[in-house]
């Protein structure tokens, strides 16, 4: 009973994040479903399941709010499901050790690289995306969110954060360009050979608890100041890398 609770509770953790930061759900997910069935594999996949419904209802609210950056997220999305393929594949034959050990990382280097490197503290004049950074930028996001199964947004937030995009625009296209790592990757887990990648019961709990939360900030958004909303996303992160490491 206690664990339904937990799983409940970060499921409308889960609803609060992808609605205001972006994150589809993997950071909060990952490392809950990792601490109840005490395997990387299924947490990764229940993740993305999870991640794939969150982000789709985030991503249906954007596009009616009218706060779709088209420029941006094509055609970068397109290489990021390309790049989630290969991601995913290499996931299911990692042992879960490495896998808990790379998330870990992945979320320090972040947290890290975002705040030593300028322009993610500070944002500025909005830059469109070089070609390279959407091809071969694009496929490495999708591959390295899928592996970990995250959604990609703490690549495409500090990437379209440091081209200028306030973060309120940054973290509202966070969401469509998660959505194909999601799709790709649950669909990679789902047909993977072996015992199932996904769990339902956590899954359903977890989304009994974001989807309401998502509905209600879809209605009443508040208003963050942009320095501050950054900053918010960065204690994000460390909280979600305490959570990993402990």
């Amino acid at each position: 009973m206690l664990t339904s609770f937990v799983l409940f509770g970060l499921g409308i953790l889960s609803g609060v994040t992808t609605a205001l930061f972006g994150f589809g759900g993997g950071f909060v997910t990952v490392p809950v479903v990792y601490a109840v069935t005490g395997t990387m594999h299924v947490a990764v996949g229940t993740s993305t399941a999870v991640m794939l419904v969150n982000s789709l209802i985030a991503t249906v609210t954007v596009v009616r709010a009218g706060r779709l950056r088209r420029e941006y997220a094509w055609p970068l999305g397109a290489f990021i499901a390309a790049g989630a393929g290969l991601g995913a594949l290499a996931a299911t034959g990692v042992a879960d050790g490495a896998l808990h050990a790379l998330f870990a990382t992945y979320l320090a280097l972040t947290i890290v690289d975002s705040v030593l490197r300028r322009g993610f503290l500070t944002g500025g004049a909005p830059r469109p995306l070089g070609r390279a950074t959407v091809s071969a930028g694009g496929a490495g996001i999708g591959a390295v969110a899928a592996f970990l199964g995250v959604g990609g947004s703490v690549l495409t937030v500090p990437l379209l954060r440091r081209r200028g995009l306030p973060m309120s625009d940054a973290t509202a296209l966070a969401n469509p360009l998660s959505l194909p790592v999601a799709a790709v990757a649950t669909a990679v887990h789902l047909a993977a050979p072996g015992p199932p990648a996904v769990d339902p019961a956590a899954a359903a709990l977890l989304l009994a608890g974001s989807l309401p939360s998502i509905a209600v900030l879809r209605r009443w958004p508040p208003a963050i100041p942009d320095r501050a909303h950054a900053v918010a996303y960065l204690a994000l992160l460390a909280a979600a890398l305490g959570t990993v490491l402990w």
